[in-house]
């Protein structure tokens, strides 16, 4: 009732023109704020995409799907169109422009080029056995004196070893000169002292003396106790099996000496690389430590045995080393080059391995990729051998397959391999 008596009075007190004025700017209000709503739906209407096909995602966030033009709701970055692939390929992915730079996906043409098959064997640097000599006493006796006493000294053809103290040799000397003696005394031509003396020397020289030792005892005419030996090779010590003071026996060691002109790389080859083994081919040898030196040698030698316990065989390949720079006990590597053939071939980096094969990623279209299973083969040089799933003039990735194959997996939320017929 005090409603409808304010009401009333309400009415009553407002002029009727001004009754007027309030209702026209009411409607006035209400037409602005119709067609406000009315364009700002035909605005939100014109900015969706009308193509089905076309979508706009985020180069850094690509799970953001968007079907109209805007910014990310992440980084806030402008978001970039994107078509749907046509194809109907499951295993196709598409990429923006954005993303192809970003990840410096790179292309190339697969073609024919040579390979050739390499084997790399590891291996151990050795005396050239060939090379090697030993320094024995041809005599029984007494060390005196050793004029090389270290490991490693380089002894020169015709220098002086060692001095030894002999009976038997110091009895042959008194031999050689009494026929000396006797023929210039007695001079019977009943008895041939030349023969005798000749006989005597020799015995002297298969006992290790030289001629000029010989020739000056015979001048002398007096037996020195000690006698000197002289190595008959040039060479490095590698053993030294006896010292000052030590008693020989005839045919014992002195020392041993090497010539490391040239040396051994001793590799070792399961049977199961026997077959690939090329035996009259040359062979590469790298030193891990001297980087970037490469020796190229030859296979000496063939183990014909096989060592049942380990199945391993052993190869040794000769290498030159005139500067002296190798020596023997240092590590190495024998690579040992096969026959080259003509084959599809990709950088290593273009196939992806796992438990399941091998693919790689090939261009189907504009910035599309689809994966392909290929069969693999010989790898050298960092390349790689295709098979088969391949075919020339094909464009594969050979650089951001990783990448690809990731984004894959992300979007579709599977393993490409897993569609693929094995």
């Amino acid at each position: 009732m005090k409603k409808d008596i304010y009401t009333a009075s309400f009415n009553n007190s407002i002029p009727l023109q001004w009754k007027e004025v309030i209702t026209q700017f009411v409607v006035y209000l209400l037409a602005v704020v119709v067609l406000g709503l009315l364009v700002n739906s035909c605005k939100s209407k014109s900015e969706v995409s009308k193509d089905p096909d076309i979508y706009y995602t985020c180069s850094m966030d690509p799970q953001v799907v968007e079907y109209k033009p805007g910014k990310c709701p992440i980084c806030k970055m402008e978001l970039t169109q994107v078509r749907k692939s046509k194809s109907g390929n499951p295993h196709e992915i598409q990429l923006s422009e954005n993303q192809i730079k970003l990840g410096n996906i790179q292309l190339d043409t697969i073609s024919t080029g040579s390979i050739g098959d390499k084997m790399y064997l590891t291996a151990t640097l050795n005396f050239d056995l060939y090379k090697s000599n030993s320094v024995s006493s041809r005599v029984p006796g007494r060390i005196e004196t050793l004029y090389f006493k270290n490991l490693g000294d380089y002894v020169h053809k015709g220098e002086k070893l060692f001095d030894i103290y002999s009976e038997e040799l110091n009895t042959a000397k008194q031999e050689y000169l009494l026929a000396l003696q006797q023929q210039q005394t007695l001079n019977n031509s009943l008895i041939d002292y030349n023969e005798l003396i000749q006989s005597a020397k020799n015995k002297l020289l298969l006992w290790g003396l030289t001629e000029v030792q010989i020739d000056e005892l015979s001048k002398s005419r007096k037996i020195n106790p000690l006698t000197s030996f002289y190595s008959p090779v040039s060479g490095f010590i590698t053993t030294l099996d006896i010292k000052e003071g030590d008693y020989t026996m005839e045919g014992g060691t002195i020392m041993r000496l090497a010539d490391l002109s040239t040396l051994w790389a001793e590799a070792q080859v399961y049977t199961s690389q026997l077959a690939e083994l090329d035996k009259s081919g040359t062979a590469i040898v790298q030193i891990p430590d001297m980087p970037g030196k490469e020796f190229t040698g030859r296979i000496e030698y063939l183990n014909p045995e096989i060592n049942p316990d380990t199945r391993i065989n052993l190869i040794r390949v000769a290498i030159p080393n005139t500067s002296q720079q190798l020596k023997p006990g240092m590590p190495a590597y024998v690579i040992i080059k096969g026959s080259q053939r003509s084959t599809l071939t990709l950088p290593l980096d273009a196939v992806l391995r796992d438990a399941l094969g091998a693919t790689v990623w090939v261009k189907s279209g504009q910035n599309s990729f689809v994966s392909k299973m290929v069969e693999t083969g010989l790898e050298a040089e960092g390349r790689i051998e295709i098979k088969s799933g391949l075919k020339q003039g094909d464009i594969v990735v050979v650089k951001g397959a990783y990448l690809l194959q990731s984004e894959y997996k992300f979007k579709k939320g599977a393993n490409p391999m897993e569609g693929h017929n094995m």
